[in-house]
């Protein structure tokens, strides 16, 4: 049998309980026995594992770091679990604000007229999703960049000067659910120095995969989350990192795998609940299936069906089992079977 196939064994166990004791009586002429069709088509495979909410992070599940380029006294910062949006004020040095601006490039550089490259399209892009003027969508600090950016230095009680000193933002992929404040209030604040850290406000799952089934989950499965009150959600692997050797010696390497729920506010309140998780992986395209619960024991240990044939008749035929789609609750079978076949199931 194939992996899969062991990991369905209890749910083909009970499938061959429920069903060969009714296999060898005659068929009931007044009682047409249930059936479900043989199909072709393409099935799932199944990497079930354990996993964890938690809200998005690094590749490697780490916190994102937010390092301060500002020079002088810490007078506000934010406290672990705040959430900070993008163009908000994230902490105060010497009164004076300092910007999230959401993008991939660090902050390392005063932003003005001319400037170019991608850390002027974080900030483009940060202004635009504030609704502030018309700054255009690339890389470029235009006119229109200096009049939203002094809208919004407007609004945020800072100096309305169109340019963007360096120690005026901090820049982190998203907006920020603050994690760890690593800066002390009156503290010196130093260029260059981690101030705090911080993930995503949006919760996702943590599965940690064993390495060899690696090469089986690929990004854009779709993936189903059981919550602990039973809910089921459903999700997308949306990042693969690579493998991470754990702190503790005596643990295994493990490759961390991140989900995107598709409807994460369902989820809300649970961070750090343990959730069980089952990614549908490439499987099969074009395979002949039955229901599980059609299949019989055989009394060489192998599995059978029941072929319902052309008046009635029963016919008990062997086949030889492949991949289980624990989802769909189907299983693939060669034997002398073809699509459309009606095979016996339990009644409803």
């Amino acid at each position: 049998m194939t992996r899969a196939t062991l990991a369905a064994a209890a749910v083909l166990a009970g499938a061959v309980a429920g069903c060969g004791a009714d296999s060898s009586g005659a068929p009931d002429a007044e009682a047409p026995p249930a059936t479900a069709k043989v199909e072709r088509g393409p099935l799932a495979d199944r990497v079930s594992q354990p996993g964890v909410l938690t809200f998005r992070a690094r590749p490697d599940g780490a916190p994102y770091v937010a390092i301060n380029q500002a020079s002088g006294v810490y007078t506000r910062l934010p406290r672990p679990g705040d959430r900070v949006g993008c163009g908000e004020v994230l902490y105060r040095v010497d009164d004076r604000p300092v910007l999230l601006v959401c993008g991939r490039v660090p902050a390392y550089r005063d932003l003005a007229a001319g400037d170019r490259g991608p850390d002027v399209r974080a900030l483009n892009r940060t202004l635009r999703r504030l609704g502030l003027g018309d700054p255009p969508r690339g890389g470029e600090f235009t006119s229109a960049t200096a009049q939203a950016l002094m809208a919004l230095q407007r609004g945020r009680g800072m100096e309305e000067t169109g340019t963007l000193a360096l120690g005026d933002a901090v820049v982190l992929p998203e907006a920020a659910r603050v994690a760890k404040v690593n800066a002390a209030l009156g503290a010196p604040a130093r260029p260059g120095t981690p101030v705090l850290s911080a993930t995503s406000v949006r919760l996702q799952v943590r599965v940690d995969l064993d390495p060899t089934q690696r090469d089986a989950v690929h990004r854009g499965d779709r993936a189903r989350v059981a919550l602990p009150d039973h809910t089921t959600l459903r999700g997308r692997v949306t990042r693969i990192g690579p493998a991470t050797s754990p702190r503790d010696a005596d643990a295994a390497v493990t490759v961390p795998v991140a989900i995107r729920l598709d409807r994460p506010r369902r989820a809300r309140g649970l961070e750090g609940a343990p959730v069980d998780v089952e990614i549908a992986t490439a499987g099969v395209r074009d395979a002949l299936s039955v229901p599980v619960t059609a299949l019989v024991g055989t009394p060489g240990g192998g599995y059978a069906v029941e072929v319902v044939r052309p008046g009635g008749r029963r016919e008990e035929v062997p086949v030889t089992l492949g991949l289980v789609d624990t989802v769909a609750g189907r299983v693939r079978v060669e034997g002398d079977l073809h699509a459309g076949d009606d095979v016996v199931v339990p009644a409803p």
